[in-house]
């Protein structure tokens, strides 16, 4: 009776594959954790707009991918981690081959699913976020916290305090504050910017802002009373706002203020108005503007009304982030087919393409990107990728300038770091680290 009942559901399987239109099994899924509503939503929605308008400018103007026409669906998180979690699960095996990749855009989400994503082979592309130590991927073999971690992005914030104040010497006795947003993504500098304090021999003090971050009027009278030299601000959300409006309540000078790239967009200045002019922020790489890719999204998405965007949105930062965010995704999907044939990729096959894909200054024109991304190149031992540069950019009041040359992290600061915190993590979960010489 078994073998029967196993017959019976191979059979069924198999009569559901047939029943399945040929079209969807040429298809490649996309599932977009998204947070439209909420405290977080102004910030995550130009995000999911720029990673969805993407996608359908390749369906429209390409019909895919080398012929293979790319679906999405969205699930609500409301950057929750239990609703992130129930997400994955409902979409992770969409598709003909399952899911191409998850972007949590939260770090709490990440964690979670940092423990699942090695039983469903599924990747995770967590651009500019994340846990720092994933860049190691001989441990963290389906993390890909692309471009940036936070330990990246807290390293180049500290050179721009020492660049000006005239030199790493002149940190000394200095007093540097971190106002963080008490989660696992505020929390992901506060290793390096202690590591950073001991080596300069500056006073560092982190200052926790509670879930949503709409009440800090605590915190900030108590940076009024130690007077600290710099601010680093890593919020999300209304938090932003709310920090710089703050600031401004005790006369702690904006420009003495100095964000995370997660803290630098155009919903995080508006709000406050004037109070916002001066203060500045990390670029991901990308600034806010249009480029040669805008010009194809607005013809063949903006223009068919194929798109939730609003028209002044498009090329903003957060907008622009995620359509970097679908870059990525789909030139790794792009490299895996190089390697197995146009046809859907699964989880494996993607994490492949990640781990082999370069963008080079040819290719990064060729995709209408030139003055966004720098050339980057990942591996297996890389997962953030070679390039760990960032700039900053100072709201003026009514836009943002770019006024800084590119820093670049400090690798004799940061390898030994990554090295040590991911050999614990592998330790702790029994991980056998790859031998990333024999991988191909």
């Amino acid at each position: 009776m078994k073998r029967l009942s196993i017959g019976i559901a191979a059979a069924a399987a198999a009569i559901a594959g047939a029943a399945m239109p040929a079209a969807a099994q040429n298809e490649q899924f996309f599932p977009l954790l998204v947070y439209r509503t909420g405290a977080y939503a102004p910030n995550g929605i130009p995000f999911a707009n720029g990673v969805a308008d993407y996608l359908t400018m390749l369906n429209e103007r390409d019909g895919g991918i080398n012929g293979i026409k790319l679906t999405m669906e969205e699930c609500e998180t409301g950057y929750a981690t239990d609703k992130g979690v129930e997400c994955y699960e409902r979409l992770k095996a969409k598709g003909p081959t399952g899911a191409s990749y998850f972007s949590p855009l939260s770090t709490g989400i990440t964690f979670a699913l940092t423990e699942k994503a090695p039983g469903d082979k599924i990747p995770l592309l967590t651009l500019g976020y994340g846990r720092s130590e994933s860049r190691d991927g001989s441990v963290f073999a389906w993390n890909f916290p692309a471009i940036g971690t936070y330990w990246t992005a807290a390293d180049v914030a500290i050179q721009h305090v020492a660049k000006e104040l005239g030199g790493f010497d002149k940190l000394k006795g200095k007093k540097i504050s971190l106002v963080y947003h008490d989660s696992p993504y505020g929390k992901e500098p506060i290793a390096l910017l202690e590591a950073r304090a001991k080596m300069h021999d500056f006073q560092f003090k982190a200052i926790p802002v509670t879930h949503p971050g709409v009440e800090q009027k605590s915190q900030w009278l108590s940076i009024r009373q130690d007077r600290p030299d710099y601010v680093l601000l890593w919020g999300w959300g209304v938090m932003n706002s709310t920090s710089i409006n703050e600031a401004a309540a005790v006369a702690f000078p904006r420009d003495k203020i100095i964000g995370v790239w997660w803290s630098g967009a155009e919903p995080d200045v508006t709000p406050a108005g004037e109070k916002a002019a001066g203060y500045k922020a990390l670029l991901l790489q990308h600034p806010a503007g249009k480029f040669a890719v805008h010009a194809d999204v607005e013809k063949h998405v903006v223009a068919k009304g194929k798109t939730q965007s609003k028209a002044e949105e498009v090329g903003q930062v957060l907008y622009n982030r995620g359509m970097i965010n679908s870059i990525l995704g789909t030139e790794a999907i792009r490299t895996a087919m190089k390697k197995f044939g146009n046809k859907p990729m699964t989880g494996e096959q993607v994490r492949w393409g990640f781990e082999n894909l370069e963008l080079t200054a040819d290719r990064i024109k060729e995709l209408g990107i030139e003055g966004m991304l720098l050339p980057v190149k990942f591996s297996c031992a890389d997962h953030e990728g070679n390039s760990r540069q960032a700039r900053v950019h100072q709201w003026d009041g009514k836009a943002w300038k770019v006024i800084s040359d590119w820093y670049t992290a400090d690798d004799k600061v940061l390898a030994p770091m990554v090295k040590d915190t991911a050999a614990k993590y592998a330790a702790e979960k029994k991980i056998t680290a790859r031998d990333c010489s024999k991988e191909n």
